[in-house]
């Protein structure tokens, strides 16, 4: 197991304080914020603490409401909305500092038999035809700006193989959609609470780069202040990040400083597993040089 991996482990696996009460920490990497990913995938973890076994997660919906601080851990307090036949129902607030910087609410329901449709997985170059991360860091680093680099330079627990990197080396306007397989870079338990919260802290990482696309803007530029603000997401089928999924998004619309993404995640076999929706801060820090799609 990798040392990025195991650590993904270790900071999703919360310390339970009191009834409903948990202590998660964050890694030491250096960031100004908590990342995003790392707050939903505790949180959903936090949650399912709280909820039977045989209850799976099959919707999540949340909102950043304050930077995150990695020097000190973070308290998640669930709040138990509801226990019905079929369905349960969790809120959950995280506190640091004495201040909620996130909430989620989310629903878990046992397993039914239904009617059954997806749609159809995107046809794009597998994961074995692309540049690995060490191939593109050797190819495109070098270019790079120094932040970026440090970004890039850090071990990870997930792997990601985007089918262009061209929106990382110019300033060119590209289409508003980005196509990138996932997966973990070591073995993950096949425990099914612990895949959908390792699919939710992956389910943040480039999505807002996408809403930047057609304005030929980077979330690493300098004069940019980019952070998402909420962050939605539908589990349909089992999660396996041992084998690369597929990462599909959109965006939309980018309005008001803001850019709204969707997402859908593709087992290798075309299976849907889940969707995804995110609206973000993408701020212009100086609005004379922002540059009109």
């Amino acid at each position: 197991m990798t040392s990025a991996v195991r650590e993904l482990l270790d900071i999703l696996d919360l310390e339970p304080l009191e009834h409903n009460l948990f202590r998660g920490r964050s890694p030491k990497t250096g960031w100004q914020r908590v990342f995003g990913g790392q707050v939903i995938g505790q949180a959903l973890v936090a949650a399912q603490r709280t909820v039977d076994a045989e209850r799976k997660v099959h919707s999540l919906h949340s909102y950043f409401m304050l930077g995150g601080d990695p020097k000190v851990p973070i308290i998640y307090e669930v709040d138990r909305i509801r226990d019905g036949g079929s369905f349960t129902t969790r809120r959950v607030v995280a506190i640091q500092h004495g201040h909620a910087i996130f909430s989620m609410s989310a629903s878990f329901q046992r397993h039914e038999n239904g009617l059954d449709f997806q749609i159809d997985m995107p046809d794009q170059p597998g994961p074995e035809t692309l540049l690995n991360e060490k191939k593109m860091k050797e190819q495109f680093m070098h270019q790079a700006p120094e932040h970026v680099k440090k970004y890039w330079q850090r071990d990870r627990p997930i792997e990601m193989r985007a089918t262009s990197f061209e929106h990382y080396i110019s300033d060119k306007k590209l289409a508003a959609e980005q196509y990138v397989w996932i997966r973990a870079t070591a073995e993950i338990p096949d425990d099914a609470p612990l895949q959908a919260a390792i699919l939710a802290y992956a389910s943040d990482m480039t999505l807002l780069d996408t809403s930047l696309f057609p304005h030929g803007r980077k979330v690493f530029d300098k004069d940019m202040q980019v952070a998402s603000l909420d962050h939605s997401m539908w589990f349909h089928r089992p999660v396996n990040l041992n084998e690369w999924i597929l990462f599909a998004q959109d965006s939309p619309s980018t309005s008001g400083a803001r850019g709204l993404t969707r997402g859908s995640l593709f087992a290798r076999d075309g299976t849907l597993i889940a969707s995804v929706a995110q609206e973000g801060l993408i701020r212009v820090r100086d609005p004379g040089r922002a540059r009109n799609a």
